[in-house]
């Protein structure tokens, strides 16, 4: 299936909290070492499951959806 997720191993938290993410899955996502990563849960509803997303991606939709929200702003005071 196209769509579906990808399987890239499985990681053993350590002591201390930390994982190492698979190489596979870093190139495949073009994960570089020093890259921030925001770790969050979901979909929602299934708190069970673990997400990272790079900071870049987030911060660009960030800015995208400002930008539209302002232009539907504009378009509402028309």
């Amino acid at each position: 299936m196209k769509d579906s997720p990808e399987v890239y191993g499985t990681v053993t938290m350590g002591a201390r909290g930390q994982v190492v993410i698979p190489v596979k899955a870093r190139k495949a996502l073009n994960i570089e070492s020093g890259d921030k990563l925001i770790v969050m849960s979901g979909p929602p509803g299934r708190k069970e499951i673990i997400s990272f997303i790079p900071v870049e991606l987030i911060s660009q939709f960030l800015q995208n959806f400002g930008e539209g929200a302002s232009a539907l702003q504009k378009g509402l005071s028309t």
